[in-house]
C-alpha cells in the first residue's frame, strides 16, 4: 500500500495505542482503514455537535503540513480523497475516502483533532451541518472582533451582554427596534 502523498511504502502503526493504522515514514501522515476507525470509534462516548465546540476549534492553532494541499487517491481503492476543511486559526484540511470511508491524517492532524475534541467525529467533519455551523460561527466571531475593534473592548463587552439580555427577553426585539430608532437620524 503506497502514501497517498509521496507515494512511499506506508507501514504498521497504531494510533494511541489502539488503532491499526497505516503509517509513511516520509510524510509522516497516517492511513486509518475505515473498519478500525469504525470499530474504535463504537467503544468512545458520543460528541454531540454544539456551537461551543466549534468556537473551540475556530480558537485553536495548527500548523498544516507541508502535503495539505497536495490532491491524493485513496491507498485502498484509488478514488480521489475528498477534503474537508477544519477551520482553525490556520486551516487545514482532513482526507476521507467517499468509497470506503478511509481516513488520511497529514503529519500533525490527528493530534489536532484530538485536542479539539474531533478524532471521535472525523465523519461530522464533511457533513453540510458541520460546514454550515462553521461558516455561521465563523461569521459570529468576526462580528464580535469587527465590533471590538470599532468601539474597544469595554463597550463591546457591554453590547454583547445588552444583546444576549435582548435576545432572552420575551420582548427583546422592543428593545432592539428603540435602539434602532434611536440611531435612525
Amino acid at each position: 500500500m503506497e502514501c497517498p502523498k509521496d507515494r512511499k511504502e506506508l507501514i504498521d502503526g497504531r494510533l494511541m495505542g489502539e488503532i491499526p493504522v497505516k503509517h509513511c515514514p516520509g510524510c509522516e501522515g497516517t492511513w486509518i482503514p475505515p473498519e478500525e476507525y469504525a470499530n474504535w470509534q463504537e467503544k468512545q462516548p458520543q460528541v454531540e455537535l454544539s456551537a461551543a465546540l466549534v468556537d473551540h476549534v475556530l480558537d485553536m492553532d495548527s500548523v498544516p503540513s507541508p502535503f495539505d494541499t497536495r490532491a491524493a487517491l485513496c491507498p485502498d481503492c484509488n478514488c480521489y480523497l475528498a477534503r474537508g476543511k477544519v477551520n482553525t486559526r490556520k486551516p487545514f484540511y482532513v482526507e476521507r475516502c467517499p468509497n470506503c470511508k478511509g481516513v488520511w491524517c497529514d503529519r500533525g492532524e490527528w493530534e489536532v483533532l484530538e485536542k479539539m475534541g474531533l478524532h471521535q467525529m472525523i465523519g461530522r467533519l464533511f457533513s453540510p451541518d458541520w460546514q454550515s455551523l462553521m461558516r455561521e460561527r465563523e461569521q459570529f466571531v468576526q462580528e464580535r472582533r469587527a465590533t471590538t475593534d470599532k468601539l474597544g473592548p469595554e463597550l463591546a463587552n457591554r453590547i454583547f451582554e445588552l444583546a444576549e439580555l435582548l435576545e432572552q427577553h420575551p420582548n427583546g426585539d422592543f428593545g432592539v427596534a428603540y435602539l434602532m430608532r434611536r440611531f435612525d437620524k
